[in-house]
């Protein structure tokens, strides 16, 4: 007997049978996905993202990257709905989910080992419902390194010294001037583009910027001769992947968040082969008896800002609980106030 079915009378019904049970493969989605890389197209939040595109296209997203160097043109096209998503750091993201923006809350995550705590909390299917806010979702996180003052004097070592000091700050992040001005010295309004250079050229004493920065912006020039980096992150910065809710299947985004989670020990290898490129002699350790002094200044501007409705307070409980988790004889530990 034939091993095929012949095409006689019963044809149709064998036709509509296979129809029936096998499934047709959804096409998938097609999405575009702005991405703030100061380097351009070659950079490494770039090579990140690619990466990313790859592993999507298994939960049915076929992404379309396009790059920019100015991440306030990112932000904008994002909000103007010429992206469906857009790649920013966390002070762009804040506006658009504060619960995540209060990641980089000054002093709230000492290092990577916290950071990873705060992630993996993130990362989590229970905290999908923080992961909205209004019309936008955060589709992925992932670390871009720690936030340190570089000084064009080492003598600039305390809080008291920095005063009288010209401190460039982002100009879209009103906080930083706030806390600027109360250290009693004087913010100089700038951004990505121009922070660096005013830095190398002298025009501004001051600044705070990720290690891994050092070399691409050439750093070294502001901090010649006789400058320093203050070996003491005041802050993480995150890279942050901003979603129009409804561009994106909740599945998708909660695949997105996984998979970035799940790449955390090795981007932050990254972060600290690109950190080891520093020269060690500008590194200046913070006087222990200032130490303290750091940390009490930082939790009174983090009190305030969350106060004022610029942080998220569940988030600087959840920091506040990490902390306590890693180093439980902290004060805030049995007194806390956030």
């Amino acid at each position: 007997m034939d091993r095929h079915v012949r095409r006689g009378p019963l044809w149709p019904f064998f036709a509509l049978l296979c129809s029936l049970t096998t499934p047709a493969l959804a096409e998938p989605l097609q999405r575009t996905i702005c991405v703030w890389d100061l380097v351009g197209n070659a950079g490494p939040t770039m090579a990140i993202m690619r990466e990313w595109r790859t592993e999507a296209l298994n939960w049915g997203l076929d992404a379309t990257l396009v790059v920019h160097t100015n991440e306030g043109i990112t932000a904008e096209e994002l909000k103007a709905g010429q992206c469906d998503a857009a790649v920013v750091t966390d002070f762009r993201s804040r506006p658009f989910n504060r619960y995540t923006g209060t990641i980089n809350a000054i002093g709230a995550v000492p290092d990577y080992e916290h950071l990873r705590l705060v992630m993996q909390v993130l990362a989590h299917p229970q905290s999908a419902d923080k992961m909205t806010q209004g019309p936008y979702t955060i589709m992925g996180m992932a670390p871009a390194g720690g936030a340190y003052i570089f000084v064009n004097d080492r003598e600039i070592n305390t809080l008291a010294k920095a005063a009288g000091k010209k401190f460039a700050v982002l100009e879209h992040d009103p906080m930083q001037a706030q806390m600027v001005a109360q250290m009693g010295a004087t913010p100089v309004a700038s951004d990505v583009t121009n922070f660096s250079s005013r830095f190398n050229n002298g025009q501004v004493d001051i600044i705070a910027a990720p290690l891994i920065v050092y070399n691409a912006l050439e750093l070294y020039r502001g901090l010649s001769p006789d400058g320093a980096i203050i070996d003491y992150p005041l802050l993480q910065i995150t890279l942050q992947v901003v979603a129009r809710s409804d561009r994106f299947t909740a599945e998708i985004m909660q695949q997105s968040r996984s998979y970035f989670f799940s790449q955390y020990d090795r981007y932050v290898q990254m972060l600290e082969q690109e950190a080891r490129q520093v020269d060690p002699k500008w590194m200046q350790a913070i006087p222990t008896s200032e130490k303290q002094e750091y940390e009490m200044t930082m939790q009174e501007a983090r009190i305030q800002l969350r106060d004022q409705g610029q942080y998220d307070g569940e988030m600087l409980t959840l920091q506040r609980r990490v902390r306590c988790r890693i180093d439980a004889g902290r004060s805030e530990c049995t007194n806390p106030q956030e």
